[in-house]
């Protein structure tokens, strides 16, 4: 006898899409309607597919994608104002406008998440009016009765009503006249009106009037409550708060990405970051389509997938330096998003389905503004981010950056302090800067000079003062003085702003004999050498009145110099400064040296509003200067520096050249 035996068929491939772990990930998921249907019908095909078919991993990976983004989920803002501005204090100093932005876009949402919905209940039955008064209460509203048609419409040219609920047969007006004003007075309230005397016509007129909703008496209760919430539910979403687009515009080091992580510590949100540095590609912020092989969602949509959260605090750093080249503009897709009247619907071209960035708090950093595309920089409010005051680092230095170093050198048992008079000599004389990065790197050098001390003769310092500075970094590196100690005719101090803060400079002028040239070095910029040619013209044409040889040009070569050649300079700042150090030179007059100027020159010899006016103070005390001149235009900037409590030199205010002549210059009978 003879067996035989025949193997059973493999079981069949489940066909049954609920199996699959998509599947169940889809049934879980809190998907909006559109992103759902794009999910199962990329499930279905996956179910017909080969897994060995490329369009299986394609398909499988933007599954995953939809399924990964957090189409509904978003963090719970922190409305407590006191928390978050304990946040900020405690970890920024020297911020305070920053703070006080933060705080009141806190406030915005905070009224509008504690305002209750407000109805108006008018109806000439008191009785009726009083049911609906009390049954409404319950729910939370805020209620206004009133008894007729004119009593409403008084009360709505006082207070915005979300919600109208109105008879229609009243005497001396009724619901549909009611209806027709209030549209008038405020389009955005609805109104719902009630009878007992329904008919379709009526129905049929309240609607094309503009009712939102119409009830026939008697009033069925739970109708009522369900028509009113949804009602305003609806009315809600109209009144969703847009986030700000901030675009935070400082030197380096001042700290803009720490006051962003920092924002969003006090919100309550997630924090996630993106370096515009050098990019070219704008498929690197909208993605590729998924048909290309290796083809990804855009960094946008890539950063939103990791935090997990639709209302992140994104921030866009260094955006001054995207470049642009063949493959596009990728400032192009910032303009949509960053529009708040686009990016509820901003389509990546991989999702493929449109993507709500309306409630993510977009944060966008720069050195300058000069190079943002002027359509972005519309769509975004700037915040200006001054270079910091030598309190101000002394106090960022002692609260936080000396013993976050001393923790990271293990300096900590015993541990070493740093006095006020160290940390002012390391600001004044090894670093030049606005923020605090350089100081930070010297307090780290100086840590590890200790860290190498103490295990070599297991001792140091317990008190680091000026002179143990000096002793272990060496001679000071920079000077922030007037260079010009002594008066000297044809040299003016200047101030101009840079990268690193404000800066002082010295304009030199000279003459010899020659044929009428004007000779510019020190690296000038072409403003800045219009600038030397504006005073110039200037005094060439006002000559008699500023007792200058009228023929000067004729048979003399002057020649403008601003000494460190090898820093490109450009601006109008300069102009009043070559211009007092040329009437100084032609009519030997020399220049107080304790005067610091700043400001733009015009051919009939105004002075114009120049910026940077905070940092350009803040040179001139650091430089020992005891008298500033600024144009009488930037008086308001002055005025709006003198609460920060901050010591300025004393300010002189000018229009026109004359008076900043015969301020800075010294008089002829002393001279």
């Amino acid at each position: 006898m003879r067996f035989f035996w025949k193997p059973e068929p493999e079981p069949a491939p489940s066909t049954n899409t609920t199996d699959t772990p998509e599947a169940l990930r889809l049934a879980a998921a809190r998907l909006p309607q559109g992103p759902r249907q794009a999910v199962e019908a990329e499930v279905e095909r996956l179910e017909h597919t080969d897994p060995s078919a490329a369009e299986y991993a394609i398909s499988l990976n933007y599954i995953r994608t939809l399924l990964d983004l957090p189409w509904e989920t978003e963090t719970t803002d922190n409305f407590d104002l006191r928390q978050a501005e304990a946040i900020l204090d405690a970890s920024h100093a020297g911020i305070g406008h920053i703070k006080e932005l933060v705080l009141e876009h806190l406030a915005q949402h905070t009224l509008l998440s504690q305002k209750k919905a407000s109805l108006l209940i008018v109806d000439d039955e008191t009785v009726a009016r009083n049911n609906l008064r009390y049954t409404l209460a319950k729910e939370g509203y805020h209620i206004e009765v009133a008894g007729d048609g004119m009593e409403a419409i008084e009360k709505v040219r006082q207070w915005e009503f979300d919600l109208i609920i109105t008879d229609l047969k009243m005497e001396r007006m009724d619901g549909m006249r009611l209806l027709e004003e209030a549209k008038k007075i405020s389009p955005n309230t609805q109104v719902i009106i009630v009878t007992g005397y329904a008919t379709v016509d009526t129905a049929v007129q309240a609607m094309k009037t503009g009712a939102v909703h119409y009830l026939s008496k008697p009033i069925d209760i739970q109708e009522l409550r369900e028509t009113v919430s949804s009602i305003l539910r609806a009315s809600q979403r109209s009144y969703t708060p847009r986030s700000p687009i901030l675009c935070f515009v400082g030197p380096p080091g001042v700290g803009k990405t720490s006051v962003g992580m920092a924002i969003a510590e006090a919100l309550g949100r997630k924090f996630c970051r993106l370096s515009l540095a050098d990019l070219r590609d704008e498929s690197e912020l909208r993605g590729h389509r998924r048909t290309y092989v290796g083809a990804l969602p855009g960094r946008i949509i890539q950063a939103i997938r990791s935090v997990g959260v639709k209302n992140p605090v994104f921030m866009l750093d260094e955006m001054d330096k995207i470049a642009q080249d063949a493959k596009g503009d990728p400032a192009s897709v910032l303009l949509e998003i960053l529009d708040p009247q686009q990016n509820h619907q901003f389509l990546d071209r991989y999702v493929d389905i449109p993507f709500d960035l309306s409630k993510v708090l977009f944060i966008a950093t720069a050195n300058t503004t000069a190079r943002l595309a002027g359509p972005v920089l519309d769509r975004m409010e700037v915040v200006p981010f001054s270079g910091y005051s030598e309190t101000e680092k002394l106090e960022i230095a002692q609260r936080f950056l000396i013993p976050r170093q001393l923790r990271e050198h293990g300096l900590t048992r015993p541990r070493p302090t740093f006095t006020d008079e160290a940390v002012i000599l390391l600001v004044r004389a090894y670093t030049n800067e606005a923020g605090v990065r350089g100081l930070d790197r010297e307090i780290g050098r100086i840590c590890r000079k200790l860290a190498r001390a103490y295990l070599e003769h297991e001792t140091m310092p317990q008190q680091v003062d000026a002179q143990t500075i000096t002793l272990l970094l060496g001679p000071p590196r920079f000077v922030h003085t007037i260079s010009c100690q002594e008066q000297r005719v044809g040299a003016a101090t200047g101030l101009v702003w840079s990268e690193t803060g404000g800066e002082l400079i010295t304009v030199e002028a000279t003459r010899m004999p020659g044929t009428g040239q004007l000779l510019l070095t020190g690296s000038l910029g072409e403003v800045l050498k219009e600038s030397a040619q504006i005073a110039l013209s200037y005094i060439r044409s006002n000559a008699q009145r500023l007792r200058v040889p009228a023929d000067f040009f004729a048979t003399e070569d002057i020649h403008i110099h601003i000494p460190a050649g090898g820093i490109s300079k450009d601006g109008p700042s300069a102009g009043l400064t070559i211009a007092v150090a040329l009437v100084s030179l032609l009519a030997c007059r020399p220049v107080r040296p304790e005067i610091a100027m700043s400001g733009e020159i015009s051919l009939t010899g105004r002075v114009l509003r120049v910026a940077g006016i905070r940092e350009k103070l803040l040179a001139a005390r650091r430089g020992g200067a005891q008298l500033v001149i600024l144009p009488a235009e930037n008086a308001p900037d002055v005025e709006a520096l003198a609460v920060s409590g901050t010591e300025y030199p004393q300010v002189l205010f000018t229009n026109d050249i004359d008076t900043a002549l015969r301020t800075a210059l010294v008089r002829e009978e002393t001279a």
